[in-house]
Protein backbone atom coordinates (compact mmCIF):
# COMPACT_ATOMS: atom_id res chain seq x y z
CA UNK A 1 0.00 0.00 0.00
CA UNK A 2 1.36 3.46 -1.02
CA UNK A 3 -0.66 6.64 -0.99
CA UNK A 4 0.06 10.38 -0.75
CA UNK A 5 -1.01 12.93 1.69
CA UNK A 6 -4.38 13.16 -0.73
CA UNK A 7 -5.63 9.36 -0.75
CA UNK A 8 -4.71 9.30 2.69
CA UNK A 9 -7.82 9.20 6.04
CA UNK A 10 -6.73 10.19 9.17
CA UNK A 11 -3.83 7.94 10.53
CA UNK A 12 -4.26 8.02 14.26
CA UNK A 13 -7.49 5.63 14.18
CA UNK A 14 -5.03 3.10 12.57
CA UNK A 15 -2.01 3.06 15.04
CA UNK A 16 -1.53 2.57 18.61
CA UNK A 17 2.16 4.12 18.97
CA UNK A 18 4.10 6.70 16.71
CA UNK A 19 7.76 6.06 16.47
CA UNK A 20 8.80 9.60 15.96
CA UNK A 21 12.59 10.45 14.32
CA UNK A 22 13.53 13.70 15.26
CA UNK A 23 15.91 15.97 13.42
CA UNK A 24 14.10 16.30 9.93
CA UNK A 25 10.67 15.18 11.17
CA UNK A 26 9.75 16.62 14.75
CA UNK A 27 12.97 19.58 14.56
CA UNK A 28 15.15 20.78 12.94
CA UNK A 29 18.07 21.70 15.10
CA UNK A 30 16.68 24.27 17.48
CA UNK A 31 13.42 25.14 15.14
CA UNK A 32 10.10 23.00 15.42
CA UNK A 33 8.73 21.91 11.73
CA UNK A 34 5.76 23.08 11.46
CA UNK A 35 2.56 21.52 12.73
CA UNK A 36 4.58 19.17 14.61
CA UNK A 37 3.59 20.16 18.09
CA UNK A 38 0.45 20.19 17.53
CA UNK A 39 0.77 16.30 15.68
CA UNK A 40 2.02 15.13 19.24
CA UNK A 41 -0.19 16.69 21.23
CA UNK A 42 -3.36 15.08 18.88
CA UNK A 43 -1.84 12.02 19.18
CA UNK A 44 -1.17 12.18 23.20
CA UNK A 45 -5.01 12.93 23.40
CA UNK A 46 -5.91 10.66 20.68
CA UNK A 47 -4.57 7.94 23.18
CA UNK A 48 -1.31 7.34 20.57
CA UNK A 49 1.85 5.96 22.11
CA UNK A 50 4.52 8.22 21.61
CA UNK A 51 8.44 7.30 21.65
CA UNK A 52 10.79 10.03 20.00
CA UNK A 53 13.54 7.69 17.96
CA UNK A 54 16.68 9.17 17.37
CA UNK A 55 19.75 7.14 16.26
CA UNK A 56 21.96 9.92 17.79
CA UNK A 57 23.98 7.62 20.59
CA UNK A 58 25.95 10.78 22.00
CA UNK A 59 23.24 12.48 24.08
CA UNK A 60 21.68 11.23 27.24
CA UNK A 61 17.48 10.58 27.26
CA UNK A 62 17.70 13.28 29.65
CA UNK A 63 19.25 15.64 27.47
CA UNK A 64 16.97 14.96 24.39
CA UNK A 65 13.87 15.22 26.12
CA UNK A 66 15.18 18.54 27.93
CA UNK A 67 15.18 19.84 24.15
CA UNK A 68 11.92 18.31 23.36
CA UNK A 69 10.41 20.46 26.39
CA UNK A 70 12.20 23.62 25.17
CA UNK A 71 10.32 23.32 21.85
CA UNK A 72 7.09 22.24 23.06
CA UNK A 73 6.84 18.78 23.09
CA UNK A 74 5.82 18.08 26.92
CA UNK A 75 8.14 14.38 26.62
CA UNK A 76 8.85 12.54 29.04
CA UNK A 77 11.88 10.90 30.14
CA UNK A 78 10.17 7.08 28.82
CA UNK A 79 9.06 8.62 25.41
CA UNK A 80 12.84 8.85 24.38
CA UNK A 81 14.86 6.00 22.42
CA UNK A 82 18.20 6.40 21.60
CA UNK A 83 20.60 4.14 19.74
CA UNK A 84 22.85 4.16 22.87
CA UNK A 85 19.57 2.46 24.65
CA UNK A 86 19.14 0.05 21.91
CA UNK A 87 23.22 -0.63 21.33
CA UNK A 88 23.38 -1.61 25.56
CA UNK A 89 20.33 -3.72 25.83
CA UNK A 90 21.97 -5.60 22.86
CA UNK A 91 25.02 -6.85 24.71
CA UNK A 92 22.11 -8.36 27.07
CA UNK A 93 22.20 -11.20 24.58
CA UNK A 94 25.72 -11.09 24.27
CA UNK A 95 27.83 -11.48 27.31
CA UNK A 96 27.27 -11.61 30.87
CA UNK A 97 26.29 -8.82 33.14
CA UNK A 98 29.25 -7.37 35.19
CA UNK A 99 31.52 -7.80 31.65
CA UNK A 100 34.09 -5.28 30.51
CA UNK A 101 32.70 -3.43 27.90
CA UNK A 102 34.87 -0.93 25.58
CA UNK A 103 32.80 2.55 25.10
CA UNK A 104 34.02 4.25 21.94
CA UNK A 105 31.64 7.14 22.78
CA UNK A 106 30.59 9.88 24.91
CA UNK A 107 29.53 9.58 28.94
CA UNK A 108 25.95 8.77 27.96
CA UNK A 109 26.70 6.00 25.58
CA UNK A 110 29.19 4.59 29.16
CA UNK A 111 26.03 5.40 31.27
CA UNK A 112 23.70 3.26 29.52
CA UNK A 113 26.23 0.53 29.47
CA UNK A 114 26.73 0.73 33.05
CA UNK A 115 22.60 1.00 33.91
CA UNK A 116 22.57 -2.31 31.86
CA UNK A 117 24.96 -4.09 34.56
CA UNK A 118 28.11 -3.84 32.86
CA UNK A 119 31.12 -2.37 33.63
CA UNK A 120 32.60 0.30 30.84
CA UNK A 121 36.41 0.03 30.44
CA UNK A 122 39.16 1.96 28.17
CA UNK A 123 41.36 -0.89 27.60
CA UNK A 124 40.71 -3.75 24.90
CA UNK A 125 43.31 -5.92 26.54
CA UNK A 126 40.13 -7.87 28.49
CA UNK A 127 36.98 -6.06 27.02
CA UNK A 128 34.51 -9.03 26.11
CA UNK A 129 32.39 -6.66 24.30
CA UNK A 130 32.79 -3.20 22.46
CA UNK A 131 30.36 -0.71 21.77
CA UNK A 132 30.72 2.27 19.12
CA UNK A 133 28.90 5.61 19.23
CA UNK A 134 29.87 8.86 17.90
CA UNK A 135 32.61 11.08 19.98
CA UNK A 136 33.59 14.09 18.24
CA UNK A 137 36.74 13.45 20.72
CA UNK A 138 37.56 9.88 19.47
CA UNK A 139 40.78 9.54 17.51
CA UNK A 140 43.39 6.80 16.76
CA UNK A 141 44.04 5.60 20.38
CA UNK A 142 40.95 4.15 20.76
CA UNK A 143 40.12 2.82 17.78
CA UNK A 144 43.20 0.95 18.61
CA UNK A 145 41.98 -0.17 21.81
CA UNK A 146 38.56 -1.31 19.92
CA UNK A 147 40.74 -3.25 17.29
CA UNK A 148 42.40 -5.47 19.40
CA UNK A 149 39.20 -6.30 21.63
CA UNK A 150 37.64 -7.15 17.97
CA UNK A 151 40.67 -9.13 16.79
CA UNK A 152 40.87 -10.76 20.24
CA UNK A 153 37.36 -11.79 19.96
CA UNK A 154 34.98 -9.46 21.91
CA UNK A 155 31.50 -9.37 20.36
CA UNK A 156 31.44 -5.35 18.41
CA UNK A 157 27.91 -3.24 18.97
CA UNK A 158 27.73 -0.13 16.80
CA UNK A 159 24.93 2.03 17.96
CA UNK A 160 24.34 3.26 14.06
CA UNK A 161 26.07 3.04 10.88
CA UNK A 162 25.29 6.85 9.90
CA UNK A 163 27.78 7.70 7.27
CA UNK A 164 27.48 11.63 8.03
CA UNK A 165 26.60 13.91 10.73
CA UNK A 166 24.66 17.09 9.59
CA UNK A 167 26.12 20.26 11.17
CA UNK A 168 25.92 24.24 10.53
CA UNK A 169 29.35 23.57 8.31
CA UNK A 170 27.62 20.70 6.35
CA UNK A 171 28.12 16.98 6.38
CA UNK A 172 30.32 16.01 8.17
CA UNK A 173 31.80 12.06 9.66
CA UNK A 174 29.53 10.10 11.60
CA UNK A 175 29.68 7.24 13.52
CA UNK A 176 29.37 4.74 10.47
CA UNK A 177 32.27 6.26 9.20
CA UNK A 178 34.44 5.50 12.20
CA UNK A 179 32.61 1.80 12.05
CA UNK A 180 33.83 1.47 8.41
CA UNK A 181 37.70 2.06 9.87
CA UNK A 182 37.30 -0.50 12.42
CA UNK A 183 35.64 -2.37 9.60
CA UNK A 184 38.76 -2.15 7.32
CA UNK A 185 41.33 -2.99 10.36
CA UNK A 186 39.70 -5.98 11.79
CA UNK A 187 37.69 -7.60 8.70
CA UNK A 188 34.60 -7.96 10.91
CA UNK A 189 31.17 -7.12 10.74
CA UNK A 190 29.18 -5.32 13.64
CA UNK A 191 25.94 -6.14 15.24
CA UNK A 192 23.87 -2.51 14.35
CA UNK A 193 21.20 -0.92 17.01
CA UNK A 194 20.27 2.19 14.89
CA UNK A 195 18.32 2.54 11.80
CA UNK A 196 17.86 0.55 9.27
CA UNK A 197 18.73 -2.18 11.54
CA UNK A 198 15.48 -2.95 13.67
CA UNK A 199 16.45 -3.46 17.31
CA UNK A 200 16.22 0.21 18.05
CA UNK A 201 12.81 0.30 16.36
CA UNK A 202 11.74 -2.78 18.18
CA UNK A 203 12.58 -1.99 21.53
CA UNK A 204 10.77 1.52 21.04
CA UNK A 205 7.76 -0.65 20.35
CA UNK A 206 7.60 -2.90 22.62
CA UNK A 207 8.53 -0.01 25.50
CA UNK A 208 5.45 1.50 24.21
CA UNK A 209 3.57 -1.80 24.46
CA UNK A 210 2.64 -1.37 20.87
CA UNK A 211 1.24 -3.83 18.64
CA UNK A 212 0.02 -1.64 15.52
CA UNK A 213 3.67 1.19 15.21
CA UNK A 214 3.75 3.40 12.77
CA UNK A 215 7.20 4.97 11.95
CA UNK A 216 7.44 8.47 10.90
CA UNK A 217 10.82 10.05 9.63
CA UNK A 218 12.28 12.46 6.60
CA UNK A 219 14.89 9.37 5.49
CA UNK A 220 14.69 6.82 3.24
CA UNK A 221 18.05 5.14 4.19
CA UNK A 222 17.18 5.34 7.64
CA UNK A 223 13.67 5.45 9.25
CA UNK A 224 11.85 3.90 6.33
CA UNK A 225 13.99 1.04 5.34
CA UNK A 226 14.06 0.52 9.52
CA UNK A 227 10.83 0.02 9.13
CA UNK A 228 10.25 -1.88 6.09
CA UNK A 229 13.19 -4.22 7.95
CA UNK A 230 10.91 -4.40 11.28
CA UNK A 231 7.68 -5.20 8.93
CA UNK A 232 6.63 -1.84 10.51
CA UNK A 233 4.13 0.78 8.67
CA UNK A 234 5.80 3.97 8.14
CA UNK A 235 5.24 7.49 7.19
CA UNK A 236 7.57 9.95 5.03
CA UNK A 237 7.25 13.47 5.75
CA UNK A 238 8.89 15.83 3.11
CA UNK A 239 10.39 18.17 6.06
CA UNK A 240 14.22 16.89 5.62
CA UNK A 241 15.87 14.71 3.59
CA UNK A 242 14.21 12.78 1.53
CA UNK A 243 11.58 13.56 -1.46
CA UNK A 244 8.38 12.00 -3.48
CA UNK A 245 9.91 11.18 -6.20
CA UNK A 246 13.03 9.23 -4.16
CA UNK A 247 10.20 7.09 -2.45
CA UNK A 248 8.67 6.68 -5.82
CA UNK A 249 11.96 5.09 -7.55
CA UNK A 250 12.27 2.94 -5.00
CA UNK A 251 10.98 -1.14 -5.41
CA UNK A 252 7.42 -1.26 -4.19
CA UNK A 253 8.23 -3.08 -1.19
CA UNK A 254 10.90 -0.57 -0.16
CA UNK A 255 8.46 2.27 -0.40
CA UNK A 256 7.05 4.33 2.60
CA UNK A 257 3.26 3.51 3.45
CA UNK A 258 2.41 7.19 3.46
CA UNK A 259 3.80 10.07 1.97
CA UNK A 260 3.28 13.76 3.34
CA UNK A 261 3.82 16.94 3.46
CA UNK A 262 4.38 17.03 7.24
CA UNK A 263 3.34 15.51 10.18
CA UNK A 264 -0.30 17.42 10.42
CA UNK A 265 -1.30 14.26 7.92
CA UNK A 266 -1.55 12.52 10.93
CA UNK A 267 -5.16 13.71 12.16
CA UNK A 268 -6.46 16.05 9.93
CA UNK A 269 -8.71 15.03 6.93
CA UNK A 270 -7.38 15.67 3.35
Amino acid sequence: MYRTRSETPVLLARYDALLLDLDGTVYRGREVVPGAVEAVAAAREHGTGIRFVTNNASRSPETVAEHLNELGFHAALDEVSTSAQAGAAMLLDLVPQGSNVLVLGTDALAEQVRLRGFQPTDSGDHAQAVVQGLSQDLGWRELAEACVAIRNGAHWVACNVDATLPTERGLLPGNGALVAALKTATGVEPLVAGKPATPLLEQAAKSAGAQRPLVVGDRLDTDIAGAVNAGMDSLLVLTGVSTEAEARGLPEDRRPTYVAADLSVLHRLP
